[in-house]
């Protein structure tokens, strides 16, 4: 029986979907948010073997009572997945406000940083830990960059591809492996969220499989890398864009 996994960022879209897949592979699951508490609360009435927990992953203090909550609610810790992410918004590197990149980096960098460090310090054996597995999600915009959209986002996630290698390597020998996901254009409601309904369809035509990907596909992805499947993979990071 696998033990408690924390999903952040999970109310809705592509962490939804993994903290679900993950309850029916048997997890417990820690289904972290920040503002929307009804729709979280669905998710892990769902599940089943789940708790709701609100806290903010750019937060140091909301980040220890996470995985405090999560550990003395639903039990050891063998698992994160560093879902919870923003965009700043669709602009031109010209055009962007300051405040908007700085929120940005502090939850798509700070807050994966920060779940991590507090993952380690329960999961490494060299701490006394079981070991277990951080898969965190990036972007194919890690690698396309976002011209003409959202180069500062882009950047986060390149941020987070060096973050997951350098992790990696860093608790290989304490149990932990340390991969991420890139997801490429996903039908979730972040188009929408941020002004562009209509972009998937705008773009669509670029994916060579002529479709955009699902949350649950994604899904199935971050499972199997937390798993004991990939028990020889680290350090990698998985594109799931349909070959763009």
């Amino acid at each position: 029986m696998p033990g408690t996994l924390i999903v952040t960022g999970a109310s809705r879209g592509i962490g939804a979907a993994i903290a679900r897949l993950a309850g029916a592979r048997g997890y417990g699951v820690a289904v972290n948010f920040s503002k929307d508490r009804p729709a979280a609360e669905a998710v892990a009435r769902e599940i089943g073997d789940a708790l709701a927990i609100q806290a903010d992953v750019g937060v140091e203090h909301d980040v220890i009572r996470l995985f405090e909550t999560a550990e003395r609610e639903l039990g050891p810790i063998i698992g994160l997945v560093n879902n919870a992410g923003i965009t700043g918004g669709f602009s031109r590197v010209e055009e962007i406000d300051a405040g908007a990149i700085e929120e940005m980096l502090r939850i798509n960098v700070l807050g994966t940083m920060l779940c991590s460090r507090e993952a380690v310090r329960r999961m490494s054996t060299r701490r006394g830990g079981p070991g277990g597995a951080i898969v965190n999600i990036s972007s194919l915009a890690a690698r396309t960059g976002g011209a003409g959209e959202w180069v500062h986002y882009a950047s986060s996630k390149g941020a987070i591809d060096t973050f997951t290698v350098g992790l990696a390597r860093e608790v290989a020998a304490e149990g932990i492996r340390v991969n991420a996901v890139a997801p490429g254009l996903i039908e979730t409601g972040l188009h929408a969220a941020n002004g562009e309904p209509d972009r998937l369809k705008r773009l669509v035509p670029s994916v060579p499989m002529q479709r955009a990907g699902t949350p649950e596909e994604v899904a199935e992805g971050v499972l199997w890398l937390l798993s004991p499947a990939a028990s020889y993979t680290t350090g990698s990071i998985m594109e799931i864009g349909g070959g763009r």
